[in-house]
This record gives structure tokens, sequence and C-alpha cells, in this order.
């Protein structure tokens, strides 16, 4: 703990001009959360006895993956020396944000709640897709921007190189951009000051009506809903009557404090602090992330210009195993979507699956985190179907339908066009890579927007790519070709009329649901004959023989057949004429026939998660 972070800090009311709002964004691994962790310990808010790494990641996901999912607010003292007089005590209010593409929605909710980012670079690494990306967020809402380089103490670090990198980038002098280590503390000190100095302190109206900006809200099983604000305007105290600006519904303020970063209750909130509110409701439907908080008495007449909604870009279905744990897995939904703003979903039900819930996110990494956090929060076994993206279909008597699953794709209708989104996709490599990335991207249908170098040996590849193609093994495989050196940012760009077609796969002429598929005609065949096969791989033998066709529409493109268990009719025939062999096996031909005509083919439920997840190795172990 720095001796200048022993002055106390009241949790009181703070006169506006000592408070600094500011965030850490960055690429994901870049380090925010350790040189968060650095903050809270020279700062004397989190004592060396409480410390842990990763503090601020309340997750257990987080922590394993060593990612942060959630944006996490924490105030921290910090005096400044003074000329001639004692030192000032500043409020800073730190909101440590995700790093990863998926939860960008997070990012922008933190970056409308500051007046300043700390822009943080790996100095063995160098600027990353995300970096960019989130540096523009940060400029799109007028922050002040402070360079700093992260990791200096490791070998690899390369900090002359890197600080005339970010100096370019964001217009300014290499001398400029600090240099600090997370691990070791060194110059995090100096950074602290340079927040101080740099970082405006927040403006609004003391005497105006009270108006709270929601950015984060979380739910706590004994507590209700606690909902994490920033004040814009006026001052909320204990014990009044705030209403919800969207929602128009009222609550009593039964507690109200700041993080520091566990919850310290106060006596009011005023212009520019940053803190949390808890009702006693229940219902997580009734905190609005991006809502405005105002006085019930005396409301504000304008709300402050929340966030737009987040718009998922995938989709799945998600199931439960066990069919009654349905009004659980309901239960679970409502209320990870009041901690996960993000997350959208409405019921559908499967042929195949049973009843589950269509669910859109902002990519695959918040898809899987999302089932992950529902197997382990909720004691859930869920079965996701295959990520699907939107597609807006019309036909030739000029209806238009919006598909975000396959089994709503028309059929028996003549379809005059599909469109599909599109996306622009940033790809940050190494300059040796450009070939192998650019072979990557012309084979899922992209078409080249530009390169920019960024240095002597790093280039910015530029390409528009449809989202549907991109939403699955992309990542992996970008990674995989440039040995894990490329890194990944998109953003959707509208949409784009395309050759799409969609693929069904049917056993014993009946089509499954679950398996279809919308592709590009061109690669239509080759779906057909890899899921042809996986599930031939899969599904057991049955008594008959069992076809599984892949089809569109009526005309079938690939076909596997699972051959029938058959009992050796002939095993007591030793001798003897040749018809009397025949005749055994005619017998039992037409009884096959027959059991093929009442027989159902029953598809095990590893066998449907593993043809979707593409495990087949692990379905023929269970099997």
């Amino acid at each position: 703990m720095s001796p200048r972070a022993l002055t106390p800090l009241a949790p009181a009311a703070t006169d506006p001009t000592l408070i600094r709002n500011f965030c850490i964004i960055a690429h994901i691994d870049h380090g925010k959360s350790t040189l968060a962790d650095r903050m809270l310990q020279i700062t004397g808010v989190v004592s060396d006895r409480d410390m842990r790494a990763q503090y601020l990641d309340r997750m257990d996901i987080e922590r394993e993956r060593g990612i942060t999912i959630k944006s996490q607010a924490v105030r921290m003292p910090w005096a400044l020396p003074q000329e001639g007089a004692k030192p000032q005590t500043f409020a800073l209010n730190m909101i440590d944000t995700p790093g990863h593409v998926d939860f960008t929605y997070e990012v922008s909710r933190s970056l409308a709640a500051c007046e300043g980012a700390i822009l943080l670079v790996d100095a063995a690494q160098g600027i990353e897709a995300q970096t960019l990306a989130n540096l523009y967020l940060a400029l799109e809402n007028d922050l002040t921007i402070i360079p700093v380089l992260n990791k200096i103490d490791l070998p690899a670090a390369d900090p002359e190189k890197y600080s005339r990198e970010l100096a370019q980038l964001i217009g300014g002098d290499p001398a400029d951009v600090l240099r600090v280590s997370g691990k070791t503390g060194e110059g995090v000190e100096a950074l602290l000051d340079r927040v101080v100095e740099l970082i405006p302190a927040p403006v609004g109206d003391p005497d105006a009506p009270a108006r709270a900006m929601i950015f984060d809200s979380v739910y706590d099983a004994y507590r209700g809903v606690v909902t994490y604000v920033r004040m814009v305007d006026g001052k909320l105290s204990p014990r009044e009557r705030i209403q919800m600006m969207s929602t128009r519904a009222t609550h009593e303020l039964l507690e109200i404090g700041v993080s520091s970063p566990e919850p310290v209750p106060s006596k009011g909130l005023g212009v520019g602090e940053v803190g949390y509110l808890i009702t006693g409701v229940k219902d997580v439907r009734q905190s609005k992330v991006g809502d405005t908080v105002t006085n019930a008495q005396k409301p504000a007449a304008n709300a402050l210009p929340g966030y737009t909604d987040p718009k998922p870009m995938v989709f799945s279905g998600l199931y439960p195993i066990d069919g009654s744990d349905y009004p659980v897995l309901r239960e679970a939904l409502d209320k990870l979507k009041l901690s996960d703003a993000a997350l959208n979903y409405e019921p559908e039900t499967s042929v195949a699956l049973g009843f589950g819930f269509r669910c859109g996110f902002l990519g695959l990494l918040h898809l899987e985190i999302v089932t992950e956090r529902l197997e382990r929060e909720f004691g859930l076994d869920l079965i996701s179907t295959a990520p699907s993206v939107t597609y807006e279909v019309t036909t030739d008597d000029r209806k238009h339908f919006t598909v975000t699953n396959p089994s709503e794709f028309p059929t028996g209708a003549k379809i005059a066009s599909v469109s599909e989104p599109m996306v622009k996709a940033a790809i940050l490599a190494p300059k040796d890579y450009v070939g192998t990335i650019m072979e990557l991207c012309q084979s899922r249908r992209g078409s080249l927007i530009g390169m920019d170098y960024l240095g002597e040996d790093r280039v910015e590849i530029k390409y528009t790519i449809p989202l549907g193609e991109i939403v699955f093994d992309f990542f992996d495989q970008l990674k995989s070709k440039t040995a894990g050196y490329a890194s990944l940012d998109y953003e959707p760009t509208g949409d784009q009329e395309a050759d799409l077609v969609k693929v069904d796969i049917l056993l014993q002429g009946e089509a499954v649901d679950a398996f279809s598929a919308i592709v590009h005609r061109e690669k239509a065949y080759a779906y057909g004959v890899l899921m042809t096969e996986r599930l031939k791989k899969l599904i057991p033998r049955q008594q008959f023989e069992v076809p599984i066709q892949a089809a569109i529409g009526a005309r079938i493109i690939a076909r596997e057949s699972i051959s029938a268990m058959r009992k050796d009719v002939l095993a007591k025939c030793y001798g003897g004429d040749i018809t009397r062999k025949r005749k055994l096996l005619e017998k039992q031909k037409e009884g096959k026939k027959r059991m093929k005509m009442v027989g159902r083919v029953e598809v095990p439920q590893e066998a449907f998660i593993a043809a979707l997840s593409g495990d087949t190795e692990k379905a023929k172990e269970k099997k």
C-alpha cells in the first residue's frame, strides 16, 4: 500500500471536482485485471491479507479462464501532494471492462459512465484488433485517452517499439506513453497521478432533478436486484422514492452506497458519483440497463440518452436434456438476463428435442459462457443446437420472413431472394501470415476491403464476410493458421443477397429439424455429406436398415445407410438344397420390411450433442 493512500475517504457525497471516473480498455489478456489488482492494493482499498489475483472477477468461469466477462466498478482514494498545503484526496471510480469482441456491449456501457479511459497495450504483443475497436468506441464517447504499456517486466517486452506504435495511433509523443507492470506494481503510482491530472472532473447540475444512468445490475439471492448507477444531475438519498423513466415503475430506495470494492452504504450520491442502489425489487425486468433513475416526487423532464439495445448476432436453441427442467431453465434465463442485458430468448419447441428456448447471443464466446453459467449456477444439463444467424427471406408472392432458425425457412413456396447479415472483419497479424489469412477469408466468401501496415511487421487486413461463415470455427481456424498471432474484431455492416438454400437431414424419410441448416448452394453438398457420414457413425444400428439422406427441398444430395442387425438364420442349415436357404432368407427379408414400416429411429441424446458439436469420438465412446 502506498503511504499516499492512507488518507481516509468518507463514502458520503464528494465534491464533483475531486472525482475522476475512468475505465481500463484493452485487448483480451493484456493485463487489465492484474493492473486493477495493483491499483486496489496501492490505494489501500484491499488489504494485502485479503488480496487475491483477479480480485474484481467474481465468477468462477472468469477466474478459471482468465477473462473478464462482467464490468466491475470500484471506488478508490488517492492523495495528490499540493505545494505548501496538505495533500488533496481524490475519489477515483474505476471500471474494469472485458476485452473480448463478444462483450463490446459491456465496454460501451462502461465508457458511457466515464470521462476518461486508460488504453492498455501489452509491451510484448503490441496493438491488437480489440485494442483498436475499444479505442474507436472511447473516441466516439469523447473520452480522454491515457496510453499505457503494460508487462514491461517481461523478457520479450519491447517498450520502445510499441510506444512509437501507440503514439502514432493516437497522435502523440512516444515519451507520453506510460510504462507500467501490473504484476510488480512498477509505474502504477505515476499512472494514478496521471489519471487525476488529465481526466476531467464530471460535470452536472447539483440543483436539478436527480438523473442517474444505470450502467449495470446484478441479481442477489438475498437482497434482490442491485443496480449500479452513475449520477449525472441532482442527488439521491436513502429512503426516498425513485422512478425508472422507461417503465415508470416507482420503488423505495432501501440502501444507497459505493463499491469500495465491497458495498459501503452512504448518505447519498451526488453529481458525478458512481455507486449502487438497492430497492428490494425481485423482478429482473424492472431494472433495465440503460434506463434513467429519477426522483418520483420531482422527476426529471428528459431521460438521459440511453444505450442502444444490443443486437444479437448468433442464435442457438437451448434445450434441457430432462424435459421436466424446462421451468427451471426459464427461471435461470430470467435471472441471467439481469446480469447480462445482451441475452435475448423466447420459447420454442422442436420435434426432436422437446421444449426449449431460442436464444440470441453477441457471438460464440457469449453462447459458450451463457451455457456454462446455466449449467454451473443452476445445475442444468443442456443441449445447444448449431449456431445460426438471422436471414431475411422473400418469396415469389412478395411475402417476407425473418428466419432465426432453419425450421422457420418457408417450404413449398418459391424463394425469390435470401439476404444474410454481413460483417466488416479487421484482422491484425504479422505480415508473414498475410497469404494464409487471405486464403482463409476467400474460402469463407469474403471480399477484401484493404490492408494497412501499422508498423514494420504488423498488418491490418479488412474483409467483408458473411456472419454465417464466421460463427462456426473461423476464429479457431484463424488462430491455428497463424500460430496464435492473429487477432480478430468485427462489426455488422447490414444485409446482402446470396444464393442460400436449406439442407434437411432425413432419417427414414422424416426430416429431423435439429440437424437442418441454411448454407450457400456451393457448400450444400459438402454439408450434406458431412452430416450423413457423421450420423452414420453416431446412430446405433437398428433391427432394420435406416437410410440417412440430405435433401434440398425434394432433391436428395447425399445418402448413407445404417445396415440392419441380422440374425444368422442359416446357422441351422448345414446341408441340403440351396432353395431351403433362400426360403429362410426371403422370410427374414419380409420380416425386416414389415419392421421398417412400423419401426422408428430413436436418436440417442449423445448423438445429438456430438453431431451438433462435431464431437463424434466422444459419442462413440459413450455408445
